[in-house]
């Protein structure tokens, strides 16, 4: 995956992002406006990071050692160390050659290697969290880094010496999600057809295809007959769900992927999907209210934490995993779907939420950082 750094006289930003989308589309919607004020962009991340990097709008890219210390054990944690060493000293290789001006890490693994090397360079640092609790890699460099930027209010795990330099500006988002903010919530009263979104992340949600296609089963005749279902679903899961809403005569599109997500949810009229940073960005920033069911094994209890504004807000309902099952969430749902009033009251609330320029705000402290406007 490494390619050759062009030698232009455009000054140079590196994005160092992890191996996830949640790590790589923000960091992808900030390169694209860091490309638009005229910068080089270069990406660099590890072998599962450039999966997620098709449409990455980067000049030039550096594949380098990544690894956790998710293992206690001892040899396990050594051979880590020695990727993550090995991932620096190839990446401080690169930077002494192409003088980056700034490095902005976006969390994960795969982006400890830039910023240790630029910590040890002098490089200029900024860092930004997606999460409402700072991730670990975040932490271990946010004393060095000249701003922590991050996608909510609430940022826990902040270490102490670093609260001066944290600015909130939202998680950048792309923009074919960004366009749905201009589009309005569909028509909607209490007896007309409404769209059900039911997303479970990147790989679908095993607990949603379980849970959900049986509380829908449950609702009034009335109820299931107004409803159009789209769900992602994992795929070993899509038969059985599919044949859940045949046999109950609900209209259903049911599929492990949607290409065209950012129409299925300017579609939405309410949306069911996990409290990821990056869903929960998307939600406010479209303007569509939803069901969160934070992920339950998730760090530090993360999801909860980012779906907290929202709830406070008056744009989402939380439903804890250990609470989400077919007979408490039934009632759940049918008393959302009963009143168009409250829905759209609530899909107001959700996009006064929003922060769409964060991808701005973020290249503005980015440029401030590292002392150069290129545009």
């Amino acid at each position: 995956m490494t390619s050759s750094p062009s030698t232009g006289t455009k000054p140079l930003v590196v994005v160092a992002a992890g191996g996830t989308g949640g790590h790589m589309f923000p960091a992808q919607a900030f390169a694209d406006e860091m490309h638009a004020r005229g910068w080089t962009v270069a990406l660099v991340t590890d072998e599962r990071g450039a999966k997620y990097a098709t449409n990455f709008p980067a000049d030039w890219r550096l594949q380098v050692e990544a690894a956790t210390f998710g293992s206690r054990l001892p040899h396990k944690l050594l051979a880590s160390a020695l990727k993550l060493r090995k991932g620096t000293a190839e990446a401080r290789r690169n930077f002494e050659k192409t003088k980056p001006k700034i490095v902005a890490g976006f969390g994960g693994y795969p982006s400890y290697p830039s910023l240790s090397a630029a910590r040890a360079m002098g490089v200029p640092i900024v860092i930004h969290e997606q999460n409402s609790v700072l991730g670990r890699v975040n932490r271990l460099f946010a004393k060095s880094a000249k701003f922590v930027a991050c996608g909510f209010d609430r940022l826990d795990r902040l270490p102490p010496g670093a609260e001066g330099t944290k600015r909130v500006v939202g998680n950048p988002v792309r923009n074919p999600i960004k366009a749905v903010r201009e589009r309005p919530y569909p028509d909607l009263d209490d007896a007309g057809p409404l769209n059900l979104l039911i997303t479970g992340g990147s790989q679908g949600a095993r607990l949603f295809g379980d849970v959900i296609p049986k509380a829908i089963v449950g609702l009034p005749a009335a109820q299931k007959a107004r409803l159009h279902v789209v769900q992602q679903a994992r795929e070993e899961q899509l038969e059985a769900v599919r044949a859940v809403y045949k046999d109950a005569g609900v209209k259903a599109t049911v599929e492990a992927f949607f290409s065209d997500m950012q129409d299925r949810l300017a579609a939405a009229h309410l949306v069911i999907a996990r409290a990821g940073a990056s869903t929960v960005t998307e939600l406010a920033v479209a303007g569509r209210p939803s069901i969160l069911i934070p992920l339950g094994i998730a760090m530090d209890d993360h999801q909860t934490a980012n779906a907290e504004g929202m709830v406070t807000g008056a744009a989402a309902d939380v439903v804890p995993e250990p609470k989400f099952n077919v007979e408490a969430f039934t009632p759940l749902l049918l008393e959302r779907i009963s009143n168009a009033g409250v829905l759209k009251a609530r899909a107001r609330a959700a996009w006064q939420l929003g922060r769409p320029n964060a991808a701005k705000e973020l290249a503005d402290l980015a440029e401030q950082a590292a002392g150069v406007r290129a545009g």
